[in-house]
């Protein structure tokens, strides 16, 4: 069963819109411009996660991403991505730990909550909303996740406009819950094969 929900037009961290279909795929000639990319790499289907860490001052930071993967099983590594342009990645880069959050269907509102940018001085905090609990190093871990990585960063490398980080998991958490999809531009609920 899927059933699309629009996600904001800010989406900050890799979850964005695809861009407008143009239903022409693979007749494209020369090389892909950065919209066109967008478009085609829509097409695949991922899950959406809130990445999180904790400042040397505190601060908890959070924010909505779906560019996350798998690395390496042994050692047990996993990777995500970040706009070098985000106001999040200066945390990121001091930060030793963060937890990737993957979120359950029925966490879509919160998606869209950390796709926002960064809470300023007297507005409402991010994590005002669902159940947050202090992970390794502080990184916040939001309950009822499909699954959560704690990971210690061993790595971070430029990617074009964007930051890798790689983590090894130091513990993870695993519900069998079913888990929110984004694919095309929109939210999916994810369904039986038949």
């Amino acid at each position: 069963m899927n059933v699309p929900v629009e996600p904001p037009a800010a989406i900050a961290a890799g979850i964005e819109p695809p861009g407008e279909d143009t239903g022409a795929a693979g007749t494209a000639e020369g090389p892909p411009t950065p919209l066109s990319l967008r478009a085609a790499l829509g097409r695949f289907a991922t899950g959406v996660t809130i990445i999180t860490c904790r400042t040397a001052s505190g601060q908890r930071v959070g924010l909505t991403a779906n560019s996350f993967a798998s690395l390496s099983l042994e050692p047990p590594l996993v990777l995500w991505s970040l706009r070098r342009a985000s106001p999040s990645l200066a945390a990121f880069e001091a930060a030793s730990r963060f937890a990737v959050n993957v979120l359950a269907e029925t966490q879509v509102d919160l998606s869209r909550r950390f796709a926002l940018p960064q809470a300023g001085a007297g507005s409402a905090d991010k994590f005002d909303e669902g159940h947050w609990t202090e992970g390794l190093g502080g990184a916040p871990v939001l309950a009822g996740c499909a699954a959560v990585f704690e990971c210690e960063r061993v790595a971070a490398h430029d990617g074009g406009d964007h930051r890798l980080f790689i983590g090894r998991v130091l513990r993870l958490a695993d519900l069998a819950v079913a888990p929110l999809v984004f694919q095309g531009g929109h939210y999916h609920l994810l369904g039986e094969v038949l």
